[in-house]
């Protein structure tokens, strides 16, 4: 007999021998072939492991191997798919001694087109065997094929084991990293995915593989077992893909059935068809012409349609770029105006029944109908009318369709809060059925819990007291949970790595709820342990959107920073509320100038000339490892301080001079940022010892970090809580685990031991102090800057051109080079770019220059070259289509940060002071700055215009708005005031109105205080009032200390309205309120 693998003989005769065994069992014992194509599919796996130099899982299992090459790139989905196939149809047979010959006849048609892939990306191809051909049955000696199978299982064991050696020698791993082997095996996967692209399977075997989907989704499914024809019938309780269901146009490929209620037809095509089409001819015919001995199981009908759900595949998994040729195509058949789309896994059984109970036209109009009194409920929610505006505008935009929604709202200005009145808002109109709330750290959803289990709704009753809510420990959800808590993490290793575990259905949410969006952001971030899964950045920013995109789902996202990354996934922000307009209207508080802390070594910088003696320090074994005679002179500058060189005093001096003004016992908090682990540790160090003097309590002080050793996530966490409800630790050393989403209101102090270059993170940082405290009388906070954080952080409108620019972010140059229209700009930006990528790959990491060369099959090198060679009208085509790639060179790590050079260069404080617009600028520089926004924006900006004219006209919407456009410009009041004060050797105390009335008119700047007691001296001087409209005065002149300001629209806010408001005020007024404010208005802005 001629075995149908012959072309393997030579060069893989192990693989051979096991196919043309696995041929001889096929009709005598079917069980023993299954098994031994298993064993075909494992020893193949392994060979595909020695040729790559692969780095085996840890887990060492068939499947662990299989995602594994699958992940790496080295094999496509679809092959994958086959592997899988082998690896469960063997096990069924070895553990539940399955045998079906037709099974079998499928499997080794599945192996003969791996075994044809394999030959052709690995052999010296198929030698001309291209055709399938069941063998011919013959009689083999039983004695025989048992010996022969037992030869085979020691020469498995033998490869193995060789296998396992060679993982261990360390020439075969570097062997693994050269140029040579490299190049290589950019060309075999490139054959790889040419081969794989070539498969023709038939649609038995791709049957094979959509069983495996659906049986992962939770539906009984085996094409060959489970047909009409041999007797299988819907169950109830049962959920049965019923094979080759007859109906009069046909037999449908399956028929789903939910108990006993047809639910779904789907038809499958061949691997290599298209299937998008299908949906509108064939489906449709299936899903109108049920067979009428089958009505029984016809839940209701839809026009034409007597099945509610029809789906089309061919076994590919998605692709967004073949959108049309892979996933699972699906239509809801309930509304004329619903339109096919492709899904990227199947609908569960109970996924689809749900689906079946929604009426989102329904749901729409009761969402529409009902009021949001209870949002601003006192004794509830009680919330302020910037998040009731977040609500109605997302429920606005749901309500047009649109499934993808973004909010931008300011840290500490209660975005959890809005999210839960959201939340309970669609949960009671029915608008959804269950909710994944997504966060990117077990911390965030432990303290959105938190939030779902304390913060009272309806009758006193929080969210999880009316809905069954599921933790962050949960995996798996009933049919009766709302609302699921997870971090990206856990989700990532539910979808995309889970190995014979309860696997999400696309189904199971309906809407996603994204918390802190922004995650992904790149520069500065060190990886967590939970997230060392992810090779980098790029690989989290990748399977985050993979969470994101493989759900059925509307999709929610709320940040305080939008990333570049964000915008592309869910559009852009349908809401803002910036932190500068949560400033102004008096929800978060906002900082002093910054202490900038210049000490001789930042000024000077570190040199070492060629010959010095040096000590390495190297972080990974946390140890001084070699004493160095350099070879050429080095200097660092301050940011490379802590990060590339260990400066111990520089770190003291800051810190002793920083303590002078913290007080651990008191009832603020602080919280520092370091730039590593081990700077953390000796940060904690120096301030336990300088506070030891003082008497200070040990516990003031604490590291918290996402790395700590003593104790896990657990104790994380357990700190965290401590630092936010307990008196200790009042001092908080943190990296990155805190620089995001947490909420502790007494932090009054930040301090910037670190150097960072993306806006994102920092605004984020500063976001930690932003929250009011009123239980300590909290106006505003403090923030040290030894490190010169600020002077880095430039806002892009303000930046210097871009080519010229070394610290503009990897956002502010693609923005840069896709928003240009003009050639030489776009030039700019793009020599700008590869600068930046040059410097970084002249001693990129080992880690990070292999793991460039697996993802784009090409040296860094060589990729800047082929992006230099780009024509200039097709560059931003070449940047989009490898953006990610480009991004991930941007952010790597140089060779420098392996080693730390430790210093002990001595260091003193030269100055200290207080700089004004965030940067390094006298106070007459900066007035004379402000003077000339004033002039130059005068025509541009109306309310400018009516101060300088008619000051008495100015509405408080405009006042609001030229405040904001002050502070984008980097220009506050309290800062302007703080300027003029020291600039002119005064104490005074001024306002929007009076300084911007005596920069651009010239008149003398009078105190606040002093122009509102002359104001209303004046006016009382020109009317007589009544005692009661004199209590009304006193009243008015209180709001106006407070809020500098006041209109017809003061009187229905605050204190005003709770008392009557403008109604009963002017009537106080005998119906002269207006009269009487514009002339106090005249006497105050005026003189």
């Amino acid at each position: 007999m001629t075995s149908n693998f012959i072309f393997l003989q030579e060069d893989y005769n192990l693989l051979y021998n096991i196919a043309y065994l696995s041929e001889k069992n096929l009709y005598s014992d079917p069980n023993t072939c299954m098994f031994k194509l298993r064993q075909f599919s494992e020893v193949m796996i392994n060979e595909i492991y020695q040729i790559e130099h692969i780095q085996l899982p840890y887990e060492g299992n068939q499947a662990s191997k299989i995602n594994t090459l699958k992940k790496e790139g080295i094999i496509e989905p679809i092959i994958a798919d086959l592997f899988h196939q082998l690896r469960l149809k063997g096990n069924d047979a070895v553990h539940s001694v399955y045998a079906s010959q037709e099974a079998a006849e499928t499997l080794l048609r599945i192996a003969y087109q791996l075994a044809r892939w394999f030959a052709l990306s690995y052999g010296e191809g198929t030698k001309g065997h291209s055709e399938f051909v069941l063998p011919e049955k013959h009689t083999f000696s039983i004695e025989d094929l048992k010996a022969e199978k037992e030869s085979q299982e020691k020469q498995i064991e033998t490869l193995q084991k060789q296998l396992f050696e060679l993982q261990k020698q360390k020439e075969y791993l570097e062997e693994s990293q050269s140029k040579e082997f490299l190049s290589a095996q950019k060309e075999r996967v490139k054959q790889s995915q040419k081969y794989a692209s070539q498969l023709n399977l038939s649609e038995e075997e791709t049957r094979k593989i959509i069983d495996a989907q659906l049986q992962e989704a939770g539906w009984q499914a085996d094409s060959i077992l489970l047909k009409y024809s041999q007797g299988t019938r819907p169950e109830k309780g049962k959920n049965i893909a019923i094979a080759e269901f007859p109906t009069d146009k046909g037999n449908a490929d399956y028929a789903l059935f939910a108990g006993l209620k047809l639910v779904g037809i789907v038809e499958a095509k061949p691997e290599h068809k298209d299937i998008s089409a299908i949906i509108a001819n064939q489906c449709k015919d299936y899903a109108t012409h049920i067979k009428s001995e089958h009505s029984e199981y016809i839940i209701s009908q839809w026009g034409a349609y007597q099945v509610p759900f029809v789906f089309a595949t061919n076994g590919r998994k998605y692709l967004k770029q073949l959108e049309t040729k892979s996933g699972i195509w699906f239509l809801d058949t309930r509304r004329n105006d619903n339109i096919p789309k492709a899904l990227q896994s199947w609908k569960s059984p109970q996924g689809l029944l749900e689906d079946l109970e929604k009426d989102i036209e329904k749901a729409n109009q009761k969402l529409a109908e009902t009021p949001y009194n209870l949002l601003r409920d006192k004794d509830g929610l009680n919330l302020r009318e910037y998040q009731i505006k977040a609500v109605e505008t997302t429920e606005r935009e749901l309500l047009k369709g649109k499934s993808s929604i973004l909010l931008s709202m300011a840290t500490g200005t209660g975005k959890t809060r809005t999210l839960l009145a959201m939340i309970y808002r669609f949960l009671k109109t029915q608008r959804f059925k269950r909710i994944l709330f997504l966060v990117d750290r077990t911390s965030l959803g432990e303290q959105a819990h938190d939030v779902f289990r304390e913060v009272r709704l309806e009758d006193l009753q929080t969210l999880a007291n009316i809905y069954n809510i599921k933790g962050l420990e949960e995996k798996t959800i009933e049919r009766e949970t709302k609302i699921h808590l997870s971090t990206v993490q856990a989700m990532v290793k539910r979808i995309l790595y889970n190995e014979g575990e309860y696997t999400p259905s696309v189904s199971d949410y309906d809407l996603i709820i994204i918390d802190e969006a922004h995650r992904g952001y790149t520069l500065d971030k060190e990886m967590a342990d939970d997230e060392l899964e992810f090779r980098n950045q790029d690989d989290f920013v990748s399977k985050y959107r993979s969470v994101i995109d493989y759900f059925d789902a509307v999709k929610i996202a709320v940040t305080a920073t939008p990333a570049l990354h964000t915008t592309e996934i869910f559009g852009k922000p349908v809401f803002e509320y910036s932190y500068r307009e949560a400033v102004l209207d008096g929800f978060l508080v906002d900082y002093n100038l910054p202490h900038q802390i210049i000490t001789q070594l930042r000024k000077e910088g570190i040199h070492y000339q060629k010959g010095d003696t040096i000590q390495l320090f190297d972080p990974e074994k946390n140890e001084i490892t070699d004493f160095s005679e350099i070879e050429d002179e080095l200097d660092f500058d301050i940011e490379q301080f802590n990060k590339e060189i260990i400066v111990e005093d520089f770190n003291r001096v800051v810190l002793t001079e920083i303590a002078q003004d913290l007080d651990p016992e008191g009832q603020g908090k602080t919280l520092i940022f370091a730039v590593d682990d081990q700077h953390a540790d000796l940060i904690v160090k120096i301030l336990k010892e300088i506070y030891a003097e003082q008497g200070i309590d040990n516990d003031a002080i604490k590291k918290i970090t996402a790395n700590d050793s003593m104790g896990g996530k657990k104790r994380v966490l357990e700190a965290i809580k401590q630092f936010k409800n307990e008196k200790y630790p009042n001092i908080a050393v943190t990296v990155d685990l805190l620089t995001t989403g947490i909420d502790v209101p007494e932090i009054t102090s930040l301090v910037f031991l670190r150097r960072v270059k993306s806006r994102i993170l920092f605004e984020q940082m500063l976001g930690r102090a932003t929250r009011l405290c009123p239980k300590i009388n909290k106006e505003n906070f403090e923030i040290y800057d030894p490190v010169g954080v600020f002077e880095s952080i430039v806002d892009f409108t303000k930046m210097t051109p871009v080519a010229t620019n070394p610290s503009a972010s990897f956002e502010d140059i693609i923005d840069g080079i896709n928003h240009n229209g003009e050639t030489s700009s776009v030039k700019k930006y793009v020599n700008q770019l590869i600068g930046r990528l040059q410097r970084r790959v002249k001693n990129i990491v080992k880690q990070d220059e292999d793991y460039f060369l697996n993802l784009q099959k090409t040296t860094p090198q060589e990729f800047i070259r082929e992006l230099k060679e780009q024509p200039i009208d097709e560059v931003k085509i070449f940047i989009q289509n490898h953006k990610k790639a480009i991004e991930f060179l941007f952010h790597s790590k140089s060779k420098s940060n392996q080693y730390k050079i430790i210093s002990d260069k001595t260091d003193q404080v030269a100055e200290r002071y207080q700089g004004y617009g965030g940067a390094e600028q006298r106070p007459e520089d900066y007035i004379e700055a402000f003077r000339t926004f004033i002039t130059e924006n005068q025509n541009r900006i109306a309310a400018l215009n009516i101060l300088c004219t008619r000051p008495k006209e100015l509405t408080r919407n405009e006042l609001k708005s030229l405040r904001l456009e002050m502070e984008q410009a980097g220009y506050s009041i309290r800062e302007i005031n703080h300027a003029w004060n020291k600039a002119k050797n005064v104490d005074i105390t001024t306002d929007i109105i009076g300084i911007v009335r005596t920069l651009a008119l010239g008149s003398a700047l009078v105190d606040y205080s002093v122009r509102l007691e002359n104001a209303f001296k004046k006016l009382k001087n020109h009317r007589q009032f009544t005692k009661i409209e004199e209590k009304w005065l006193d009243r008015i002149e209180k709001h106006l200390v407070k809020e500098q300001f006041i209109d017809h629209e003061s009187f229905n806010t605050g204190a005003f309205k709770n008392e009557g408001g403008y109604e009963k005020i002017n009537k106080a007024f005998k119906n002269q309120l207006d009269e009487i404010v514009d002339e106090l208005k005249e006497y105050l802005f005026v003189g």
